[in-house]
């Protein structure tokens, strides 16, 4: 009898558990990201209003990214802000720092005709493994022969979306699963969790068939 209760439980604070967690950690990084923008914005504004108003300087900031949004859909706007960017692009640590973080989030942002192109299944780190991946672009590989290998390349995340390895394979070699790229993002987000139970990988370029298979030229 004691074993039951103790089982039931056990097995209802868990299932409390999980849903109150990942709860109570969204809020948290909501409020501090709130309190980070508020605090940045909060003593310039108090000196203009003349008081302290909580929240403010996160609306601020929102009608800022708002207001730039609407500059940079204009032609005028987008030269200015591309002027204002090659200005910025000539300080030294700024450049480097920008530029990585840039291509970062560009690479995830949907109206980027340069982000990922492709949520992808590949076989590696070796056959009868398979990861998932973000297409990045074609290419090609001249050899010292003379041939030319077509070539895909693919960003595998490892630890973590932002963190990982470019592997150059060939196009026989690249299975498209059918996900999105948001639906990727959440699936690697969530630590495989959100995978399908049922993957329909098929050729990516079935045109390709022939580029030949083996070893991705990366490994």
């Amino acid at each position: 009898m004691i074993e039951s209760l103790t089982g039931h439980f056990k097995a209802r604070f868990l299932t409390g558990l999980f849903i109150v967690v990942p709860l109570v950690l969204t809020i948290a990084a909501i409020v501090s990201f709130f309190n980070v923008i508020d605090r940045l914005l909060g003593d310039p504004l108090k000196r203009i209003v003349g008081e302290a108003i909580p929240g403010l300087g996160f609306l601020v900031s929102l009608v800022i990214v708002f207001l730039v949004g609407i500059v940079a859909t204009t032609v005028v706007g987008k030269r200015l802000l591309d002027f204002g960017e090659r200005l910025l692009l000539k300080i030294p640590i700024f450049k480097n720092v920008y530029t990585a973080v840039k291509q970062l989030i560009d690479a995830f942002n949907p109206t980027n005709k340069t982000a990922f192109k492709k949520f992808v299944m590949v076989e590696y780190p070796r056959p009868g493994v398979y990861s998932f991946g973000f297409l990045t672009d074609r290419s090609t590989i001249r050899r010292p022969d003379g041939s030319v290998d077509p070539v895909l390349a693919v960003f595998i995340p490892t630890n973590h979306l932002y963190i990982g390895e470019i592997v150059l394979f060939r196009s026989s070699e690249v299975l498209d699963p059918g996900i999105s790229i948001e639906e990727g993002i959440r699936l690697v987000l969530s630590g495989g969790t959100a995978t399908p139970s049922d993957l329909n990988a098929r050729s990516l370029f079935p045109s390709d068939a022939m580029a030949g298979a083996g070893t991705p030229t990366g490994r």
